[in-house]
């Protein structure tokens, strides 16, 4: 295993996409601390950044002690292996992993698990907007694999996805899965406004506060519980809105009766 702690506070952003299983792999330490990084718009060596030490441990393959929040591109594109990251973690996290896994203890920022294909990114903290999103001019976000975040996100949270399953235990902004295709997104608690706006397919399940739906979904039923995924259920009970008909879309979205009581009076008629 090797441990990287950083030798100061990094002032700008730092382009370390080179930390990273794959790329990693079969180095020696001496190897490892020759990669080139970038601070600001200066070529640097990971040594003249970070600590580096070499353990016997096999598990996680990398391990990342300190604060990071400047550190972008942490395990972009990663096949293999584990990230450990104990503090705040940086921009566009686990963009485009493909499998493996990542642990964040702190934050992380914006456009973590960005167009994300596989494996499992965890955040102990919050993380920013644009989860696991598309980039701006793009229209394809995050295909598979899961992310947990166990605090707050921003806005944009799983916008364009395709595929996977997003689950937040806390609150996030608005437009969660906009233009959303398919996958699974779970918020726990407080969603922002127009969620699920030009969804076509997939569910958004809220099983917190919603302060209103959008007019282009149109309610359907009443669920007792709804299936996240393979692993793991939601208890309701759950108004079903269909939508988004503005775009002739198939989405889903199960929001708490129990958690939205002022929803009664405006749809109970209608079911």
């Amino acid at each position: 295993m090797i441990v990287l702690a950083p030798l100061r506070k990094f002032e700008v952003p730092v382009a370390g996409e080179c930390i990273n299983p794959d790329v990693f792999k079969d180095k020696s330490k001496e190897e490892i601390a020759a990669l080139d990084v970038l601070e600001g718009n200066r070529q640097k060596k990971l040594s003249d950044l970070f600590i580096i030490e070499e353990t016997s441990a096999e598990s996680p393959n990398i391990t990342i002690n300190g604060d990071v929040s400047k550190v972008k591109l942490i395990g972009a594109g990663m096949q293999n292996g584990e990230i450990v990251i104990n503090g705040n973690a940086g921009m566009h996290t686990g963009e485009k992993m493909k499998g493996g896994k990542i642990t964040v203890q702190g934050d992380s920022g914006g456009w973590t698990g960005a167009q994300m294909k596989g494996g499992f990114i965890e955040v102990f903290g919050n993380a920013g907007d644009y989860l696991a999103a598309s980039y701006r001019g793009s229209d394809v976000g995050m295909r598979g694999g899961k992310i947990i975040v166990h605090g707050n996100a921003g806005i944009h949270a799983g916008i364009y996805m395709k595929g996977g399953v997003i689950k937040i235990e806390g609150s996030t902004g608005q437009y969660a899965g906009f233009r959303m295709r398919d996958g699974a997104i779970h918020i726990l608690k407080e969603t922002g406004t127009r969620a699920g706006a030009l969804m076509i397919g997939g569910k958004i399940i809220i099983s917190g506060h919603i302060e209103e739906i959008l007019p282009s979904f149109t309610i359907d039923s009443v669920k007792a519980k709804v299936k996240v995924d393979e692993t793991e259920s939601a208890s309701g009970p759950f108004y079903v809105f269909l939508g988004d008909l503005s775009e002739n879309g198939k989405g889903k979205l199960f929001v708490s009766k129990a958690n939205n009581p002022h929803l009664s009076g405006i749809y109970d008629k209608y079911l």
